[in-house]
């Protein structure tokens, strides 16, 4: 039961692990991991980009076999009235002799029906009774039923010796021979003229084509770009804005399809603007409602030390006001720390002198240092450097170097709180290093995590101390690097360096690769 129930808490505090671990900075941005494994959705202008072209390059083969069947049937037409007439010329020339069917063709007008110098030109004339009167005797006949009544010319296709060819056709009938069949009359040609007319209307129609849909396409991408600029315009307007600016945005001057993006995005704002205020006054409360009592506690716990009393009830007194101490301290850092976190987005630098900051700082904290007999001391740069940042952020972030020095450097040790001009890489360097215990290369890697202190180590701190720098640093686009601080007179012993370095402001504003603005 008991062994059941261990499994039970330890299952219950890994899911608070993971809970607090997700749930550690709410301002952080989402896990790659977790942004992968969803699928990134296709650009707005690939999308209209696919349903405008798509449709037109399906369309494009269809109109070129819509082309070639009106050019087709263009190309049908004249010669099909020249085949007619011939047709026509052929069923005047026959004659009843004797009740059969003769054809009076003059050899010049035979001669002027064949003569093509691109297509093979063919007749047929079958008599009354079917017989062959003139012409090509194995050309292809029509149906029964298709033959058409007498003086109206009909056409069709078929094929001779393996030749595609087009065919006219009529009838003739003699009246003073009633009850005898009608004298069929075929004139057929090849379709080498047709096909090149067909070829030449289908070229002159679709080789614009190939110049005409590039250009299309490129009309269309164009005037999707133009159809698109808005978007990008309001891109860039909320690109330009401050950081504290969250003021809503003009949603009249969108486009009627944004505009509820646009409203959606003002309340959005509205939202953000009303968490920063309450998360403002929590921190601004919580700081009076917390130190002002342990504040009191510790005055109160001073003050009965002035009193006679045992020696016990003065141990109890020392531990009173001592925990007093770390419980405001713990308080300070907490409050640091979460206004860091809440302010890595929204914020506003000023140019500041780094080397006169630094140089206040350690004033504050030399009384704290002599209280152990130790040596703290300042090197200030060749020149004054300047960067862009919160003053009162990077005050709480050199006073918790300097604080944690002060901490776990044994008596009688030795402090240096440096700041170094990196001239060719346009960086400035902010050391704090002390003679202490030093830090393991396998422990650098956590320090900088809430809350975690190294075992075995001796000293009054909360383990916030470093991640309280490590938020800030990254507030002003810097890097947080923990190395040994070898002593010159122990070249055995190594202390601890922690250098932060920043981007120094350039002259015109502006300092490189800093992800947020300056004033």
């Amino acid at each position: 039961m008991s062994a059941r129930a261990d499994r039970a808490t330890a299952h219950a505090a890994d899911l608070d692990e993971a809970r607090d671990a997700r749930y550690a900075n709410p301002f952080a941005p989402p896990d790659e991991t977790e942004a992968a494994a969803e699928a990134r959705p296709r650009s707005l202008f690939g999308e209209i980009l696919d349903w405008m072209l798509a449709p037109l390059l399906l369309l494009w083969p269809m109109s070129l076999a819509v082309t070639y069947l009106v050019a087709k049937s263009i190309a049908n037409g004249p010669f099909d009235r020249a085949l007619e007439t011939d047709a026509y010329v052929l069923a005047r020339q026959i004659h009843p002799v004797n009740g059969v069917a003769e054809l009076s063709l003059p050899e010049s007008t035979r001669d002027f029906l064949r003569a093509d110098n691109v297509d093979s030109v063919f007749f047929q004339v079958l008599g009354t009774r079917g017989e062959l009167v003139a012409g090509e005797r194995d050309m292809p006949l029509p149906h029964e039923e298709d033959r058409p009544p007498p003086g109206l010319v009909e056409f069709r296709d078929d094929v001779l010796r393996g030749n595609d060819i087009r065919v006219a056709y009529t009838t003739v009938e003699f009246p003073q021979t009633p009850g005898a069949q009608a004298v069929l009359v075929q004139v057929a040609e090849t379709l080498d003229k047709r096909s090149q007319l067909a070829n030449d209307i289908i070229k002159g129609v679709i080789l614009p084509q190939f110049v005409i849909l590039p250009l299309a396409i490129l009309l269309v991408w164009f005037g999707l770009s133009r159809g698109l600029e808005p978007l990008h315009a309001l891109q860039a307007h909320i690109r330009a804005r401050r950081p504290d600016d969250l003021s809503p945005l003009e949603a009249r001057r969108a486009p009627p399809e944004i505009e509820p993006l646009v409203t959606s995005f003002n309340d959005l704002l509205t939202r953000l603007e009303q968490n920063m205020e309450l998360q403002k006054r929590f921190i601004a409360d919580a700081a009076h409602q917390m130190k002002t009592p342990l504040a009191g506690l510790r005055t109160q716990a001073e003050l009965a030390l002035r009193q006679n009393a045992s020696a016990e009830v003065r141990r109890s007194l020392e531990q009173i006001a001592t925990s007093s101490e770390q419980a405001a301290r713990l308080v300070t850092q907490l409050l640091a720390l979460a206004r860091a976190e809440n302010r890595r987005s929204g914020q506003i630098f000023t140019p500041l002198e780094l080397g006169e900051l630094a140089r206040s700082a350690v004033r504050e904290w030399v009384q704290a240092a002599l209280a152990k007999q130790m040596d703290i001391g300042y090197e200030a740069p060749d020149e004054p450097v300047e960067v862009a940042g919160n003053p009162v952020m990077l005050r709480e972030m050199l006073s918790n170097l300097i604080d944690n020095a002060i901490r776990y450097t044994p008596a009688g040790g030795r402090i240096t709180v440096r700041v170094r001009h990196d001239a060719p890489a346009r960086l400035v360097h902010l050391e704090v290093e002390d003679t202490g215990l030093g830090i393991p290369a396998s422990e650098r890697s956590r320090v900088v995590e809430r809350f975690y202190r190294i075992l075995g180590r001796e000293g009054d701190g909360s383990g916030l101390g470093l991640a309280i720098v490590r938020e800030i640093a990254a507030m002003h686009g810097g890097e947080l690097a923990i190395d040994d601080n070898v002593y010159q007179e122990s070249p055995r012993l190594a202390g601890t360096l922690v250098r932060v370095s920043l981007h120094v402001l350039e002259r015109g504003g502006t300092y490189p690769n800093a992800p947020l603005s300056s004033a």
